[in-house]
């Protein structure tokens, strides 16, 4: 499904997500994606494979810094804004499932999350962080 990004862009995901359909955008505000496409892309030079599009909360991102994976200090240098809960982020796969397994995993999009993620985090855990967002950022 398109999405629009806010220059009024439309903007075409490519690939599959986890349910095997065409993969959704998953922000814009901030821009996310490997690719900073808004979509949850990968590819051959995305090596912490950044395809589970989250839904962040304070728990997650406490929880996240405390393991080593700063998310919400912005790094300029990068395109990265810092995220607050609520921002929606293409989060690494095994980074996202680490977390989870500490007890603090976040809501994610299923229709946003890339099909690559099924290598590393399985189909049943996803699906209990489900969520249906009620619009896009």
């Amino acid at each position: 499904m398109p999405g629009t990004e806010s220059s009024g862009r439309s903007i075409e995901a490519k690939g599959k997500n986890v349910l095997g359909q065409p993969l959704d955008v998953c922000g814009c505000q901030p821009m996310t994606g490997f690719y900073r496409n808004g979509c949850c892309e990968t590819g051959p030079e995305d090596l912490g494979v950044h395809t589970i599009c989250c839904m962040v909360n304070e728990e997650f991102l406490r929880v996240s810094k405390l393991m080593g994976n700063d998310l919400s200090t912005p790094m300029p240098q990068y395109g990265f804004p810092g995220l607050k809960p609520g921002d929606r982020w293409c989060v690494c796969a095994a980074r996202w499932l680490e977390v989870e397994q500490a007890g603090a995993g976040c809501p994610i999009v299923l229709e946003a999350t890339h099909e690559a993620t099924l290598a590393i985090v399985p189909f049943e855990i996803l699906i209990r962080y489900a969520v249906i967002p009620e619009t896009l950022h």
